[in-house]
């Protein structure tokens, strides 16, 4: 008899989860979808996420979280933490089709939770909410330290920068063009100067 997966397993069966859920979204996604993007059975994901599809979700989303804690650590060590949040966002353009037209995991979970479960809603806003912290700080030091023109308060600009960033990944999905992408971005960015 198999036992239960390992850690390493467990997180090869999110990363596979969580790329269904970002094309699909939660709720149009069944169990049969996450059987066959991980090879796992249904009773295997029951065992190993005693919450169902719902846990499975929840650490999905956990992973993106961690994903901005790395970044957030690129930035502390950075001597130019503005620029990279710059290229960060100009980025986007350079993604492929598949990326424009699958958005941002978070982004989409707000739209999709907003009335349907409260809790994953809850967890995406967190996470927005940690990268609009994040942003916030970093420009508030920069702000002190001379290297922004910019005199708007820190934490407007932090907003802007989520509401920048729930925008893009609307436009992504109606113009998936490099040259449009990066020119809408560059011009939006032009505020942390």
């Amino acid at each position: 008899m198999k036992g239960r997966p390992n850690i390493h397993q467990d997180e090869e069966i999110i990363l596979k989860a969580q790329e269904v859920f970002w094309q699909k979204g939660y709720t149009a996604t069944s169990l049969s979808d996450l059987s066959s993007a991980t090879g796992a059975g249904a009773g295997s994901l029951y065992n190993t996420f005693k919450g169902g599809k719902k846990e499975l979700f929840k650490r999905a989303l956990q992973q993106r979280k961690a994903d901005l804690e790395q970044f957030k650590q690129t930035l502390i060590n950075s001597e130019e933490p503005v620029k990279l949040i710059k290229n960060f966002f100009l980025d986007i353009a350079h993604t492929d089709n598949m990326a424009h037209h699958k958005g941002c995991i978070v982004a989409n979970t707000i739209i999709e939770m907003s009335f349907v479960d409260e809790e994953l809603e809850q967890e995406a806003i967190l996470i927005l909410k940690e990268t609009e912290a994040l942003y916030k700080s970093v420009i508030a030091k920069e702000q002190k330290k001379g290297n922004m023109q910019s005199v708007l308060p820190a934490g407007t600009l932090a907003k802007y920068l989520i509401t920048l960033w729930c925008g893009i990944n609307s436009l992504r999905r109606m113009y998936p063009d490099q040259k449009v992408l990066k020119t809408q971005i560059a011009l939006q960015l032009e505020i942390l100067s």
